[in-house]
């Protein structure tokens, strides 16, 4: 199999139209200042049947300059304030990057199992250099590369300054359906492939953004996420004093391992629950993942663990955030505990009920302490959590679907999606199973000698 990808073009692509509020400063939430670093996803298509390879770039480049004039700050560029340490959206039309490639000799089928992370994908997107200056940076690129067999992938990158998952969807979403529907939209148009309705973003960080003292916690709610983390912090740092702080996951080799979880195979393992006891999917598969992971691990039994899922705050906020809204909008809940207590006292039930509550505490006032925490003091501004073992982090992606993203043949969806390693390679994504609507798909990075406990425990329940 080939070990590169040949490029046939890489172009700039800017909105077809433009006007006034495309020249705009955008000021980030501190939501969106996390993370600056383009994210990617790689669309499999097997072949194609109605079109050529040439057409199915083309309509994608037309897509795209359509949806950057709406989606207009994805054709911006971020750039540090005044004081040189907060990154807002320039809003300057700088354009988007499209390439065009070539796997030479290369069949989707020699791949293997596209569920199943592969190196060969990252070559399967566009990956910008980054000299720290992120004024030069794309917010989003796109390579369409073609297979011997007629097939080929969609790879693209988002900045996770620009999107959360939800609104990365609604993003490519937008951008497939202008690919095959060229015409310009306004309001809502519902996507017949997948009855998916296409919404005007609004870019506006509105009451995300803290004024004063306007937005400022009392300090009667801690965000219960940032407080575990400051304290996993500290248990890492007593615990390796005299040693560099590596955290105790030094070891770059991460293997993401992805168990695709059909409905049938998910009931059975829930049918293993207490009797009577209702739970959802998800939280049953966290409970199940965190203890699985802590024991894999084999951390001491005093040692402080927590498992933290993203929550999604656009209805949790006061007032609401408008419909269509563009920019980052999750908190982390947290759920802390000792690995003893974890592994050895609580039962499936007592670590839902955690999870249940940790999620009902998302209110106006934990959203304000969150932002409030992570507004203080010096913004990293490299995507990189302190590489803690002891806490696990989940990603809820089951609710999008990306797999129907239509970026295939009339619309067609994909015939598998997948995520590339992450800039924290450890967080666990659960995903929408594509040939299964009750199923589920999780992808997580384990360390290599982790890997086949981690699978006994995690799906041994």
């Amino acid at each position: 199999m080939a070990t590169h990808i040949d490029i046939i073009q890489k172009l700039n692509v800017y909105p077809r139209s433009q006007n006034q509020d495309q020249k705009k400063l955008i000021t980030l939430s501190h939501l969106d200042r996390q993370c600056p670093l383009l994210m990617y996803l790689v669309f499999f298509y097997k072949k194609t049947t109605t079109r050529d390879f040439d057409s199915v770039f083309s309509d994608l480049k037309l897509g795209l300059e359509e949806t950057l004039s709406v989606w207009y700050t994805a054709a911006g560029r971020l750039g540090l304030d005044g004081g040189g340490c907060k990154l807002n959206l320039r809003c300057n039309g700088g354009g988007a990057v499209m390439v065009e490639a070539v796997a030479t000799g290369v069949k989707l089928s020699e791949l293997g199992d596209l569920t199943q992370y592969n190196e060969f994908s990252e070559t399967l997107v566009y990956k910008p250099s980054f000299d720290g200056d992120f004024s030069a940076m794309p917010l989003v690129v796109g390579q369409v590369t073609r297979f011997a067999c007629g097939g080929y992938a969609v790879g693209i990158g988002t900045s996770h300054s620009l999107f959360d998952g939800i609104s990365a969807y609604e993003f490519l979403h937008a951008w497939a359906f202008n690919s095959h529907n060229h015409d310009k939209f306004n309001g809502k148009i519902i996507n017949e492939k997948d009855n998916h309705v296409v919404i005007k973003p609004v870019h506006d960080r509105g009451n995300l953004l803290v004024n004063g003292d306007s937005n400022r916690s009392l300090g009667v709610t801690k965000a219960a996420a940032i407080y575990h983390l400051y304290q996993l912090i500290k248990q890492a740092m007593m615990t390796h004093q005299g040693q560099d702080h590596s955290f105790g996951l030094a070891d770059s080799s991460f293997v993401i391992k992805t168990f695709d979880l059909s409905g049938e195979a998910l009931e059975t393992m829930m049918k293993k629950s207490p009797e009577g006891f209702l739970c959802s999917s998800f939280e049953f598969l966290a409970a199940q993942l965190w203890k699985a992971r802590t024991r894999a691990l084999g951390l001491r039994r005093d040692a402080m663990v927590c498992l933290q899922f993203a929550v999604d705050i656009r209805k949790r906020t006061v007032p609401p955030l408008p419909e269509g809204y563009s920019g980052n909008a999750y908190v982390l809940a947290s759920v802390a505990s000792t690995a003893g207590e974890l592994l050895e006292e609580l039962t499936l039930e007592s670590i839902v009920n955690k999870i249940r509550e940790a999620k009902k505490s998302i209110d106006q006032d934990y959203i304000n302490a969150y932002m409030e925490a992570l507004g203080s003091g010096e913004q990293r501004n490299d995507g990189n959590l302190p590489p803690i073992k002891e806490l696990t982090l989940i990603s809820d992606w089951s609710k999008m679907p990306f797999h129907n993203v239509g970026f295939g043949n009339g619309g067609e969806p994909a015939d598998y999606v997948a995520p590339l390693c992450p800039p924290v390679p450890q967080v666990a994504y659960f995903m929408k199973n594509p040939k299964d609507a009750r199923g589920v798909v999780v992808r997580i990075g384990l360390n290599p000698q982790d890997v086949s406990d981690f699978s006994n425990h995690f799906l041994g329940y």
